[in-house]
């Protein structure tokens, strides 16, 4: 089943370190939606690992508008935002400035939650500004932890502390509930809360209520044609939907989380206000974390029909979300029941598309021919060649292809070979995932 990582949360004022502890944590490389136009450069959110272990880290201040006035109500809903999602909270305060009146109040609402809570003294980059640091013990604080994100100093100590508290360990952290697993994501005021009630009561397909893996969610299993499906964290869409005036990292948060718990994800989308930075922010991590995907269209009741055909706008979402242009598209109306009954349907071909396995030799055969049609670029004048592929995993396909070049191929042919695979074997719906490896000669072992 699905991974449940944990959130840590890195709260404090502007300028104390906040993005250049997130950097450190998080790399280059793991970052969400890194290369998507139309999305925001600011790394807020990305997944995190520590000896192997992962975990969501969360630079609140990354949300913050880039005007300093009314901070102090800022970082209250920062503080908020933290004790409401995180798993820990990591309290950034300056070294080199000192504590200040600011940094006591949110430490205060930090401190009445149950969460364990860390004070990180940044800016230590010396011996001297280290010591320093024992300042912020004044307030009752019972551990301070200097760090340099800079240098790279204290961050280790840090997480070897977080650890011992906080379960980094995915392993430990399997959702053990039955049926197919769907996230119910998108901008606040899509209609998620109403898309899940018409799903929950459709026909009376209500199973259950229960307890989900993370605090305070609570999942609803639903049966349709003797499946069960888990919408995940039902009871959060549904609060969060009644709260007015959330910070947008809110519903981000809740989205991440939801879809670190699912096999499906639905991204629901407003049809009368198309694709968002937000949605497309979403649908990157849920294709980053080789999720199966569909894309509800709601409101498709309110749409004049004239302005935009329903080929129209399918075709417009598509370019805006290139990058999951294998999801299928639903036109539902939630209000109205209109389609809804066909999202169940939907989800269950992507399912079965998620976990497909092909016969290694009906894979090999279609390699020869769209190689043979488009060869893979070369290296330096020398051909590279794909010797042979398999299957290696399910949920999502993983294909492990042996070449001769393998560090030379790139995005586009990689594009192009999976553009070939859902044309002959379909996968709807579905991330491909494939893994190049060195291989000399042509000879394919015997299986």
């Amino acid at each position: 089943m699905s991974e449940n990582l944990p959130v840590l949360a890195i709260v404090g004022r502007p300028n104390v370190g906040k993005s250049t502890l997130f950097n450190r944590l998080v790399g280059r490389r793991r970052a969400i939606v890194d290369d998507i136009p139309g999305v925001t450069r600011d790394r807020n959110y990305g997944t995190a690992s520590y000896n192997n272990y992962e975990f969501l880290a969360i630079d609140t201040g990354g949300f913050e508008p880039e005007s300093k006035e009314n901070l102090l109500p800022q970082m209250r809903q920062q503080a908020q935002l933290a004790v409401e999602e995180a798993d820990a909270v990591l309290f950034m305060v300056d070294t080199q400035e000192g504590w200040i009146s600011s940094d006591e109040e949110v430490y205060r609402i930090l401190s009445r939650s149950s969460k364990p809570l860390y004070v990180v003294a940044s800016k230590a980059d010396n011996q001297r500004l280290s010591d320093q640091s024992s300042e912020f013990y004044q307030l009752g604080v019972e551990e301070v932890y200097p760090v340099s994100a800079q240098q790279n100093n204290g961050i280790t100590e840090l997480l070897n502390v977080v650890h011992l508290r906080v379960n980094l360990d995915p392993r430990k952290q399997k959702d053990e509930s039955r049926g197919i697993r769907v996230a119910v994501v998108g901008k606040p005021n899509a209609g998620k809360s109403s898309l899940v009630n018409s799903l929950m009561h459709a026909n009376r397909m209500i199973v259950d209520s229960v307890a989900g893996t993370t605090r305070d969610s609570v999942d609803s299993i639903c049966r349709y044609h003797g499946q069960d499906f888990v919408l995940v964290d039902t009871a959060g869409i549904r609060r969060k939907a009644k709260v007015s005036q959330k910070l947008e990292t809110y519903s981000i948060v809740s989205a991440l989380k939801a879809i670190e718990r699912s096999e499906v994800v639905l991204l629901v989308v407003d049809a009368l206000e198309g694709v968002t930075e937000q949605v497309m922010r979403v649908a990157g991590y849920a294709n980053d974390r080789q999720r199966a995907l569909v894309i509800v269209m709601n409101k498709w009741d309110l749409v004049e029909k004239h302005s935009a055909t329903l080929e129209q706008v399918r075709e417009r979402v598509y370019e805006q979300l290139y990058f999951i242009n294998f999801a299928p598209i639903i036109f539902v109306s939630a209000l109205t029941n209109q389609r809804t009954g066909q999202i169940f349907e939907k989800v269950l071909e992507v399912y079965e598309q998620y976990n497909r396995r092909v016969q290694t030799s009906d894979l090999n055969a279609i390699l020869e021919m769209v190689v043979s049609q488009h060869p893979p670029p070369a290296k330096g004048g020398r051909p590279t060649k794909i010797y042979f592929g398999s299957q290696v995993q399910v949920a999502p396909p993983t294909f492990v292809l042996m070449s001769n070049n393998p560090d030379k191929t790139n995005r586009a042919y990689e594009r192009y070979l999976s553009r070939q695979l859902r044309s002959h074997f379909g996968f709807a719906g579905v991330p491909l995932k494939l893994v190049w490896r060195k291989r000399e000669s042509n000879r394919v072992p015997h299986s």
